[in-house]
């Protein structure tokens, strides 16, 4: 009589793949620990190979020089065409340079003397302000350096108005206030 095949059973035949299978990766390190291993080198590439990467020590640009036909001595120094004030000491040294925000009126270019100074007060575009120094008066406009106390911009000046305070940002203001004491000289370039 013949004899019945027998079976593995299943967990068998997983059991055995599953042990042959972890031989078969533990040769497979065995020979990979005994070989060649590769070396990482650290190769820098020259500047001129990324001529655009290459890491440059760029200065700011220098401020604009006092113009030349501004006068000699300490002066405050106001330029109609570039927006710009110099705070020049008695060596003819910019100590400060600016830009500011000019009103709708522009003082006649020539020379002036820091008048009356007020420490606040409403601008005439009813903005408050401080560190006013009032330097000329042309055709009832007052002209005046000065801060907003908020540290704003002057706001757009309505149609028809007509005014003469030159803004500037709050630490110019404290600055210009300092340097220019009743008697300075102010000079209006165009």
């Amino acid at each position: 009589m013949p004899v019945p095949a027998r079976r593995l059973p299943s967990w068998a035949w997983v059991s055995g793949l599953t042990a042959g299978a972890v031989a078969a990766v533990a040769v497979l390190a065995v020979q990979a620990g005994q070989g060649t291993r590769p070396t990482a080198t650290a190769t820098v590439p020259s500047p001129s190979a990324f001529p655009s990467a290459r890491p440059t020590a760029e200065r700011p640009p220098a401020p604009p020089a006092v113009p030349d036909d501004s006068g000699t001595g300490r002066r405050i120094v106001y330029s109609l065409a570039e927006r710009r004030v110099w705070l020049v000491d008695v060596n003819d040294s910019p100590r400060r340079t600016f830009t500011v925000w000019p009103g709708t009126v522009d003082p006649d270019p020539g020379s002036y003397t820091v008048g009356t100074r007020t420490d606040a007060t409403t601008g005439s575009d009813g903005v408050p302000v401080e560190h006013v120094v009032f330097f000329a008066l042309k055709s009832g406009v007052n002209f005046a350096f000065s801060a907003a106390v908020d540290g704003s911009s002057p706001p757009p000046a309505e149609p028809g108005a007509r005014t003469g305070g030159i803004r500037m940002k709050s630490a110019d203001g404290s600055a210009l206030w300092t340097f220019g004491s009743a008697g300075t000289t102010v000079t209006v370039v165009d």
